[in-house]
């Protein structure tokens, strides 16, 4: 299987998995208009799965090193395997939350708020579980991407006093806390499950980052046949969506609801397998510099801030220098 060698490919990886989850919203906008958000999201987990699959027979099975996808999985004992599913489960009641949030508050409110408090707590969660980077510069860069999450919650904020905020802006906002909260948690669980100190032979009974993503895909895919159908028969905003309107959905609807998923699950899959190399925490804390990314495609692309007070342009910038200094710090941490 493909295996990580060094740490500069480490982060390169992990700068891949920022861009990855800071950019599949996107395909969640680009429907949102004619696509119910709970609709498209189930696109999006058979997306996330198809990619577990065909990454785990390509990328898992090639080389000479460590075991490959089938192999591998084969041989997950049943701790292990609870343990990624586990994680599946809780990043997806986090995703759906998110994803609600994005569709109330647009994405340059709902993913620096939200996937900023998952990162500013889950690498506290990372980190004393497998410590590895000097914790001085690792939690100094969590502290700088938090500033810029609340300077990004002032903008929003101010959004809402000029007119370009409404009742379902502040509840996208609240959402956007309570999936935060639970997003930190999930890769705790995955990272549990793999042996991040060895991927060419890995202990026995434990799982690469393949096998791994592979048993969190099918963790989120039946756990959506719960979070998902309440969500559908209790939305957050809107009527009742019954299933039958899935299935009356165009195949471009449908495949670009997939590609969200393909984006986000290559993406996480790198994450796992620079996990090895950057160590937990760190690989994590990157990845979830995603909302910066989201923030650039919610400012310069969907125009979300276009209405506010020309104030908000320092703030926004501000956000933005923040997050690349916390990120930097954080790269710097493993060095």
């Amino acid at each position: 299987m493909f295996i990580v060698e060094n740490y500069p490919v480490a982060i390169l990886l992990c700068v891949v998995t920022m861009l990855c989850w800071g950019s599949w919203g996107n395909t969640q906008k680009l429907v949102a208009k004619s696509w119910r958000y709970e609709l498209f999201y189930w696109d999006y987990v058979i997306g996330i799965v198809v990619t577990a699959l065909a990454l785990g027979f390509t990328l898992g099975s090639i080389g000479e090193g460590g075991r490959s996808f089938v192999a591998d999985l084969s041989q997950v004992e049943a701790s292990n395997f609870w343990s990624a599913f586990a994680g599946g489960v809780i990043f997806n009641a986090a995703n759906i939350l998110l994803s609600a949030a994005v569709a109330l508050a647009g994405m340059s409110v709902a993913f620096p708020v939200g996937v900023g408090l998952a990162l500013a707590i889950g690498v506290f969660v990372n980190y004393f579980a497998t410590p590895k980077g000097d914790p001085l510069f690792l939690f100094s860069g969590v502290a700088l991407v938090v500033v810029a999450v609340v300077v990004n919650g002032i903008a929003s904020g101010r959004m809402s006093s000029a007119g370009g905020g409404n009742k379902s802006s502040r509840r996208g906002l609240m959402l956007s806390v309570a999936a935060g909260i639970l997003m930190s948690l999930f890769y705790r669980f995955v990272a549990a499950a793999m042996d991040l100190d060895n991927f060419v032979s890995p202990v026995p009974g434990m799982a690469t980052p393949y096998s791994a993503f592979f048993i969190f895909s099918l963790g989120v895919l039946a756990s959506n046949f719960i979070f998902n159908t309440i969500v559908m028969k209790k939305p957050f905003t809107g009527e009742p969506v019954a299933y039958g309107k899935y299935f009356a959905g165009s195949i471009r609807t449908h495949s670009v609801g997939i590609l969200g998923g393909v984006i986000w699950g290559l993406g996480t899959l790198f994450s796992y397998i620079a996990a090895g190399k950057a160590g937990a925490a760190i690989s994590y804390a990157l990845g979830q510099g995603a909302p910066m990314i989201a923030a650039l495609w919610g400012i310069f692309i969907w125009k979300e801030f276009k209405d506010g007070p020309k104030s908000n342009n320092i703030l926004l910038t501000l956000m933005i220098i923040f997050f690349l200094a916390g990120l930097g710090t954080i790269v710097y941490a493993g060095l």
